[in-house]
């Protein structure tokens, strides 16, 4: 009973049409078997742009794209999840239950996936969002599909539920948070002149809020980082995205709000509503230094391991075998025709000189120390990343100006940016990676010593093999240990030929904390190496999850936690 609405509410529900089909998506009965990040698999495997089931079928892909529902937003966007629909969803529809043998799963609603849809979050905050669904998903029970066969009625039936009408109809046809599909057939549609109009300001929306999300690495149509602009300063290139972002938040509030003022002119309950948009509610991002500097250097990262590079846009390797031939052959597209001997060569026919291209690591092992040891650890490479990016005569400026925005401690931009990969990217990339009510899903692994920072080195998932803990032993940890050794010799060789006080008690704080260090990477060595000697294998099908824990299984089933965070990250022991 909403005793409180008006007549000219009333009057809409008897002057109108319901809404197009709506479909409770599937139910998979076990998410964890069958749903993954689209980040976890290998690409490759994921199906895209599939308009029937026998085109996905032919395909022979396992994963297929997924709407799951999602935090809030409009327009664009969530598109976060793949689900196993290998086979035309043979292992789905075919779960069944051990004690009864009845099948778990349902609500497949076969004739309905893969077609475009207007989607949202059934279950949400008090308001909730819609957006738009191109050809090649399937559908969750927390993420509904709304179906209609005339384009035009679908981007009017989509202006109209981002609408503050709908809000306020809905609030009345559902007071709790759940916005099952029931509720949406209730919702009134009345049709307007004005559908031209409509259809063309919610493509605006739709189009500035897919930009917006393809801006950042979380999107499948990702191509490259927006910092990545034809300047030699990163402070320029924010600038420019700073102005984009304002521009895009701006017009999408704009269109919004206009589009409110017609459907409160069609409604008539100009009286009872007004057209503004919080800039709270505008569902796109603008400009953020720090959190914008951040996602730099994570896509640096992603240079480093091969899963991007500055020459081609989108994923290179996210599954398949790395080598540099076949890198070289991605970059030329014509496989298997440049060979490692003739690189040089081929690239400076292509006019690209070899010498300041950046090439992904050759051995998928990126060390992080806390001082300056080695010449291939996460700072130098970024610095030599800077340069082929930026120009090597403005990296102290962009060193600057990265250190700036992070603000982390340190006396030096280096120092600074050190210590952020040091303490802070692993858990800035498990954020990034993770979706609300799923946990963290990172890509990037941290081996971590422990407290004392003796040893961490990065580590990319999709190009893990089963030697990648002996490599990452033989020429990483041991190596640092020999630096500990040397370095602690040195210290104590000060100590014993300084005669400078404040000089020989420096030496001898630092001669401590070294040999912290040294003893916390033999311990370390001594779990990591039933690791490597395991030789364990993995498998992208199983997700992050269960992949965490089986790195860190020996194969005489014993656990050794050589990873960071892993109590949060990897599935729990099955009992």
């Amino acid at each position: 009973i909403a005793y409180w609405v008006s007549h000219a509410f009333i009057s809409n529900f008897s002057n109108s049409k319901p809404i197009g089909e709506t479909r409770k998506g599937m139910v998979t009965a076990d998410n964890p078997r069958f749903i993954r990040s689209w980040n976890e698999v290998d690409f490759a495997k994921i199906g895209f742009n599939h308009t029937s089931r026998e085109n996905a079928l032919n395909s022979r892909r396992k994963w297929f794209p997924y709407v799951k529902g999602g935090e809030f937003r409009r327009w664009y966007g969530n598109l976060d999840w793949v689900v196993n629909w290998e086979n035309d969803g043979f292992e789905i529809q075919n779960f069944k239950d051990e004690k009864t043998g009845r099948i778990r799963s349902h609500n497949y609603n076969l004739d309905y996936i893969f077609s475009s849809a207007l989607t949202w979050t059934v279950i949400g905050t008090e308001k909730t969002s819609f957006r738009f669904c191109p050809v090649g998903f399937l559908y969750s029970n927390s993420g509904y599909g709304l179906f209609c066969n005339n384009e035009k009625t679908k981007y009017y039936l989509l202006g109209f539920m981002n609408s503050k009408i709908a809000a306020s109809l809905l609030k009345i046809l559902s007071p709790s948070m759940g916005f099952e599909s029931g509720y949406l057939r209730k919702l009134p549609l009345i049709e307007s002149d004005s559908l031209d109009s409509i259809v063309e300001r919610v493509k605006h929306c739709i189009d500035g809020s897919n930009a917006e999300w393809d801006s950042f690495e979380i999107s499948w149509d990702f191509k490259k980082h927006p910092l990545l602009r034809n300047v030699s300063t990163i402070s320029e290139a924010f600038t420019q995205w700073q102005s984009e972002c304002d521009a895009r938040f701006n017009q999408l509030k704009a269109n919004e709000e206009e589009l409110n003022r017609i459907f409160i002119d069609i409604y008539g309950l100009q009286d009872e509503l007004t057209p503004e948009v919080e800039e709270k509610d505008v569902t796109v991002r603008k400009a953020d230094l720090q959190r914008d500097i951040k996602s730099l250097l994570s896509y640096a990262v992603g240079c480093m391991f091969g899963r991007y590079s500055i020459y081609k846009d989108g994923l290179l390797f996210a599954g398949e075998p790395y080598s540099l031939q076949a890198f070289v052959d991605k970059l030329n597209d014509r496989p298997g025709t440049v060979s490692a001997e003739e690189l040089e060569r081929a690239y400076r026919n292509e006019g690209v000189v070899v010498d300041e291209m950046f090439f992904p690591d050759k051995d998928n092992v990126i060390p992080i120390t806390d001082e300056e040891y080695l010449d291939d650890d996460i700072v130098a490479r970024l610095c030599d990343w800077l340069k082929v990016v930026y120009g090597a005569d403005t990296l102290e400026a962009n060193l600057d100006y990265i250190a700036k925005a992070l603000g982390n401690k340190g006396t030096t931009s280096r120092e600074i940016i050190r210590n952020y990969f040091l303490n802070d990217f692993f858990k800035d990339h498990c954020q990034t990676y993770s979706v609300t009510g799923s946990g963290k899903r990172p890509i990037y692994w941290l081996f971590d010593s422990g407290k004392q920072n003796g040893f961490k080195a990065l580590v990319y998932l999709h190009r893990y093999t089963p030697d990648t803990i002996g490599n990452l032993r033989i020429d990483y940890l041991h190596k640092m240990q020999r630096v500990y050794e040397s370095e602690i010799n040195r210290m104590q060789d000060m100590m014993d030929h300084t005669t400078n006080a404040r000089e020989a008690a420096a030496a001898s704080k630092r001669k401590d904390k070294l040999t912290k260090q040294l003893k916390e990477c033999r311990d370390y060595d001594e779990k990591i190496s039933h690791l490597a000697l395991s030789r364990i294998a993995l498998d992208l099908d199983d997700g992050v999850k269960v992949n965490y824990r089986k790195l860190q299984t020996a194969a005489d089933g014993k656990f050794y936690e050589v990873l960071a965070d892993s109590k949060n990250i990897m599935a729990k022991e099955k009992k």
